[in-house]
């Protein structure tokens, strides 16, 4: 029977593409800082160590990007929140409203009774 091949995922291939891009990049730079009498392994110590600084530079930048990232999204929710909030404060105060429409009208009435009862013992 034949395996189906699975092909790597895009984001696995692209960090090995990365790191070996990295590793390429760390040789260069040695290899062009090279002094003269420097043997092919102080070469290869040195490209480990600029390889090293490469990946926790980038490894840096991504946390950074991250923490950008959860913090916009917390502004956001927290801009979704107070939205909310807003438009149920607007909510109760129609409720707020429509409660208190009565309230003018039962003392608008008292105080015609009350008048009316001052005026018919003062006759």
């Amino acid at each position: 029977m034949t395996q189906p091949t699975t092909a790597p995922s895009p984001a696995k291939s692209k960090q090995k593409k990365d790191a070996r891009d990295i590793r390429a990049d760390a040789l260069k730079i040695a290899n062009s800082i090279k002094i003269e009498g420097q043997t092919p392994v102080e070469t290869k110590a040195i490209a480990n160590g600029i390889q090293r600084g490469m990946e926790m530079f980038l490894r840096q930048q991504s946390e950074k990007t991250r923490d950008l990232d959860k913090r916009s999204k917390k502004i956001k929710q927290i801009a979704n929140q107070l939205a909310q909030q807003k438009s149920d404060d607007k909510e109760e105060e129609m409720v707020v409203i429509q409660k208190q429409f009565p309230l003018p009208w039962i003392l608008l009435a008292a105080s015609w009774i009350l008048f009316i009862i001052v005026l018919w013992f003062l006759r």
